[in-house]
């Protein structure tokens, strides 16, 4: 959150569950415009101590991706106030063994 926070976003909900689906995080990211013209984020946050058995983007299968989209399209719904424009992000992060991140990245538009 502290790392979406300082690329800008404005950070709405956490950890949004519904039946058969949950996003990490949603937020607004005012990097596209302000008001209407803002793009609603839905975040999507992957850890990994290493890369050995891929990265963390890799771990967001077809159906992980699925899930978000309904879980995203419902949030939607029962939001109507919030920009219009939608998008799926995703946080990959690297942890050392004393569990400090070693690496943070971004990667916007993943669907």
């Amino acid at each position: 959150v502290a790392y979406l926070k300082k690329q800008g976003y404005k950070i709405l909900e956490r950890n949004f569950r519904i039946r058969g689906g949950e996003i990490d995080i949603i937020g607004i990211d005012p990097s596209t415009g302000s008001g209407a013209n803002a793009t609603l984020a839905f975040v999507e946050v992957k850890t990994r101590r290493s890369d050995t058995f891929g990265t963390p983007f890799e771990a967001i299968t077809p159906w992980k991706l699925r899930s978000l989209i309904k879980s995203a399209q419902f949030y939607t719904v029962k939001h109507p106030h919030l920009p219009k424009l939608l998008r799926i992000d995703a946080v990959g992060i690297i942890l050392n063994y004393d569990g400090n991140a070693t690496s943070i990245e971004l990667v916007k538009n993943i669907s």
